[in-house]
């Protein structure tokens, strides 16, 4: 147990050494310190104005001071590193690299997101640290694993996605717009959703792999990759393919396998349509108006309906631009027909909603009165998450961590004399 965790929280008393940067590591390490882990993140030193983990440069906009003056916080750094523990250690240098293998020693868990190879060069690998330290969880993240003819490209997400798939069926149908007209052709998602479900996956991968160790005492390297992931995600569509050996299309805001499931323009914007099931069609086309749509034989099961997307969906389309969104949104609300608006993110926040599950959190920061984030979704019971940290200034923790490590102040001060730290 250390100062940093809580005994009420799941993973009380289990200490993680994060050497991951930018987003699909920092994602999965926050959620294990959301869950009461211990985070140490390891960080580059500042040298000559740069250091760090690379998105505290990314902005802006950064996290504004007391005064309203920038700082050098961006707030995509903010967004994934709360209730961490940050400490400076240059591990390009032998006496860094004995300090991480001393961590090491006292860690449950190991991840990093280096380039394959680096861990080696650095004698930080899986095989040597699992060796000194054999119930250590070791996770590498990287785009394309450690086997393979890719192993040793970089991987960053906008790249994955394109060749995992996913933008292959992201975007607007040629139907809709033409691939070289302005906003046709593939797309990429908004968010870097191969970098984020690889950190979840990764959390998934390291609890296990704690149980595991739990149970029998021994630790394990684990391997992610983001291209495994972007392929393993495709899910339905990637099973779609297998069954058929056609490659889906893009169908923008349609679904593939259900109708009607997209954007319906209505008399004073957009809004969405999610029929999930035959009852809910039915449903709707009693709000609709149009009940002999239910009865038609070209409609009445949802198969029928995806073979006759063109001939139903142009119907619809009429119907709905027949009435306003409030009016809309009312009424199938009140009938059960699963629908909804679409909010800009000023929306989603004052969203009464979004607001009475607690989905932003305050927390004091040494820069700012408050920093306001993004909560985690995970709701328990008995273990609730805490919020004990924002997200650290760059080697806010140096002391403190390698005190507990049992560095005396003389070796503190001869390593940062040294730069080392």
């Amino acid at each position: 147990m250390t100062a940093a965790t809580s005994p009420t929280t799941p993973l009380a008393g289990v200490r993680v050494l994060d050497l991951s940067r930018v987003l699909a590591g920092p994602w999965c390490t926050q959620t294990l310190a959301d869950l009461g882990a211990d985070v140490i993140k390891i960080e580059r030193p500042l040298r000559n104005g740069s250091g760090g983990d690379d998105t505290r440069g990314w902005g802006p906009p950064f996290l504004r001071d007391r005064d309203g003056h920038d700082t050098a916080e961006a707030a995509y750094y903010l967004g994934t590193n709360r209730n961490k523990r940050s400490v400076t250690v240059d591990i390009a240098r032998p006496q860094g690299q004995a300090l991480i293998r001393r961590l090491a020693e006292r860690c449950d868990v190991f991840v990093e997101n280096f380039k394959v190879g680096d861990m080696a060069r650095y004698g930080l690998d899986s095989t040597r640290l699992l060796a000194l330290n054999p119930r250590l969880v070791y996770c590498s993240i990287t785009g394309f694993g450690q086997t393979g003819p890719y192993r040793d490209r970089a991987g960053y997400d906008y790249a994955v996605q394109g060749m995992g798939g996913l933008m292959s069926v992201t975007g607007p149908s040629r139907q809709e717009i033409a691939d070289d007209a302005p906003g046709g052709g593939p797309q990429k998602v908004g968010v870097a959703v191969a970098d984020l479900f690889t950190g979840m996956y990764a959390t998934t991968a390291i609890l296990a792999a704690l149980r595991h160790r739990d149970a029998t005492g021994q630790g394990q390297a684990i391997d992610m990759a983001l291209l495994d992931t972007q392929v393993a995600m495709l899910a339905n569509l990637g099973a779609n393919y297998l069954v058929t050996g056609a490659p889906p299309q893009r169908a923008g805001n349609a679904h593939q396998n259900i109708v009607p499931y997209q954007v319906f323009e209505v008399a004073d914007g957009h809004m969405i349509l999610a029929v999930g099931n035959d009852g809910q069609f039915a449903k709707f086309c009693e709000v609709a108006g149009r009940p002999e749509l239910a009865a038609d034989p070209r409609f009445a099961r949802n198969a029928d309906r995806v073979r006759h997307r063109g001939v139903l969906v142009p119907l619809l389309a009429e119907v709905m631009r027949s009435r306003p969104k409030a009016d809309w949104l009312g009424a199938l609300e009140t009938a059960k027909v699963p629908c909804g608006p679409i909010n800009d993110l000023a929306e989603v926040f004052a969203d009464p909603q979004v607001r009475a599950r607690g989905m932003t959190v305050e927390l004091p920061h040494p820069l700012a009165d408050r920093v306001r984030l993004v909560a985690s979704p995970m709701k328990f019971s008995a273990t609730p998450v805490q919020y004990r940290l924002p997200p650290p200034l760059l080697g806010e923790h140096t002391d403190e961590v390698l005190a507990e490590a049992g560095l005396s102040a003389s070796e503190l001060a001869a390593l940062k004399e040294a730069g080392v730290i």
